[in-house]
């Protein structure tokens, strides 16, 4: 008989099923036992013994397996089906149970930042921290989108001074560019026509969809070419180094999951090309503004990370405040002072500060004065590092030139990949 189904998968499926074995690989062993001890006895022996008790349950199983995957009427049939595929199901369940074991991909680490303002404590809770974290989990690949500022950012000095600041601060906070690989954006080309090539398959519907080119037009920005196809060119960023997690807020993950439809209608046309990303919901504090709103560049209510001394008192006494006598008791959780202490606290000393507001004759001039004091002591050994890279700017060049080098090595084999599938080498 014609076998419909191609026979080694399925019989690997069916062997694991039967068997209770946890993977396709242990599945293939099975399938070879099941194959030259059994099956061909089933042919011989009891293909009319179906339910007549003489039959092992492992081969019954087995016979109901093949008819539910193969659609064909009953039991009877499958133990038929069963004898028919025996002989190529053999040889394919012995080559793939000899066949080297398929490795799992190593983890790898995609994250990006804009150079569109300066870095604040926000980007640092937010984005930063984690992301040195996972340097130490993964291999990690973090750029400085200066692509993507351009659709906000139109001064070049500017964007050359946010760019240094980014790339100086990611390495003075504890980046190590013999662990993760830092690069430019621009540095690699390479992403700019993998955009082109996703931007063949997008549905226009699903750019029209995107939550922050709505946003950005609510905010008052013109609605240009660049702020439509920003997610196309994300999703570039993401898939060219062959990115197995990308760490994203919950904000950001509509971004993700285009890149993952973007992947879906790639490979329906052209096949299999791209590692398909998976998201990293981070576990980022909510970090307030000096408003108590989220702290954003936009709503002009931040804390720069590199402030320090009289600029950083004066940022920190525009905290917003109630007016609450100071000898009366307080509840801390709902104010701002004490809410950016407690990122930088210990445990104890938030237990320390928050039994001073209860206690009443302490307010949130006190609470600024101690948060004052804690950013310059946790900040210290960074600030002075930063210190260093501003005046030795070649060394921050040299890192990233180094990053995009790498970087390139692995867009390049993914674009090369891309350029075949689609026809164009």
């Amino acid at each position: 008989m014609n076998t419909p189904v191609n026979v080694a998968l399925p019989s690997m499926r069916i062997a694991a099923i039967v068997n209770s074995a946890s993977d396709l690989a242990v599945g293939a062993r099975h399938a070879c036992a099941l194959v030259e001890e059994r099956v061909r006895c089933w042919g011989a022996n009891t293909r009319g013994q179906i339910g007549t008790g003489s039959t092992s349950a492992g081969l019954i199983a087995m016979a109901s397996v093949v008819a539910n995957l193969t659609g064909v009427s009953d039991v009877q049939a499958g133990g038929d089906f069963t004898c028919a595929l025996s002989a190529q199901t053999l040889d394919a369940a012995r080559r793939a149970r000899d066949a080297p074991p398929v490795m799992e991909r190593p983890k790898r680490y995609l994250s990006g930042i804009q150079p569109s303002g300066e870095l604040h404590l926000g980007n640092y809770f937010g984005a930063m921290r984690q992301h040195i974290a996972h340097q130490h989990q993964g291999n990690s690949y973090y750029f400085i989108a200066n692509y993507h500022a351009l659709t906000t950012v139109h001064d070049a000095a500017k964007l050359r001074a946010m760019t240094f600041d980014v790339a100086a601060s990611y390495l003075a906070f504890g980046l190590d560019p013999t662990r993760a690989v830092l690069f430019r954006q621009s540095d690699v080309p390479e992403v700019t026509e993998l955009s082109w090539l996703l931007s063949t398959v997008c549905a226009m519907g699903l750019l029209q969809r995107a939550v922050s080119f709505k946003d950005k037009l609510e905010q008052g920005f013109e609605p240009k070419v660049g702020l439509f196809t920003y997610p196309v060119l994300m999703a570039a960023d993401i898939l060219a180094y062959d990115s197995t997690t990308v760490p994203v807020g919950q904000d950001q993950i509509q971004h993700l999951e285009i890149t993952r439809d973007l992947v879906t209608a790639f490979h329906a046309i052209y096949g299999e090309v791209f590692v398909r990303p998976e998201p990293l919901l981070g576990e980022a504090p909510l970090v307030p503004g000096l408003d108590g709103l989220k702290m954003s560049k936009s709503y002009g209510n931040t804390i720069p990370l590199m402030a320090a001394g009289k600029p950083l008192k004066e940022r920190i006494n525009r905290i917003v405040t109630d007016s609450t006598p100071l000898e009366d008791p307080k509840d801390p959780e709902p104010r701002v002072a004490f809410k950016l202490y407690s990122l930088f606290a210990t445990a104890e000393e938030r237990a320390v500060m928050a039994d001073k507001y209860r206690a009443g004759g302490f307010g949130d001039g006190h609470a600024k004065v101690e948060l004052r004091a804690k950013i310059e002591e946790v900040f210290a050994d960074a600030r002075a590092r930063r210190a260093h890279f501003d005046a030795h700017p070649d060394e921050v060049e040299d890192v990233l030139r180094e990053g995009a080098r790498q970087a390139r090595e692995v867009a390049r084999a993914t674009l090369d990949r891309a350029r075949r599938a689609v026809g164009l080498s």
